[in-house]
């Protein structure tokens, strides 16, 4: 059953501000270490940021919880596997929602054009 959909919009422009003003606190308050070298290393770095930005604000839109109740962003940190299949690796007052309302599968799509990065996430729960 389908407990919640998300889907949020994140201009990439606005992360190459943050890269080039040497906004570092910033970055470092939004996203893990794993993150963080995941993006760097990437040539496209404003994007990266941009696609996992969007993801978590979709995730917690899927959740309707929004950020609160002391969620962290770094509760929602969005990984991809082999084939490049994003996902999330969830922890903290995070994770304990998502056991607490028996949502057993996450699905994060995301995708970029146009300056823009979009995501969305479906939640299944029991």
């Amino acid at each position: 059953m389908i407990y919640g959909i998300g889907v949020d919009i994140a201009a990439t422009g606005r992360f190459q501000r943050f890269i080039d003003q040497g906004n570092s606190r910033l970055l470092e308050r939004l996203f893990s270490e794993r993150e963080l070298a995941m993006c760097n290393a990437r040539k496209e770095a404003a994007s990266c940021y941009a696609a996992r930005f969007a993801a978590k604000e979709a995730f917690l839109k899927a959740l309707g919880t929004g950020l609160r109740d002391g969620i962290s962003w770094h509760d929602l940190e969005v990984d991809h596997n082999q084939l490049g299949r994003p996902f999330f690796h969830l922890s903290g007052k995070v994770q304990q929602m998502v056991t607490e309302q028996q949502i057993v599968t996450t699905f994060l799509s995301l995708s970029h054009d146009g300056g823009n990065a979009v995501a969305m996430v479906v939640l299944e729960s029991l």
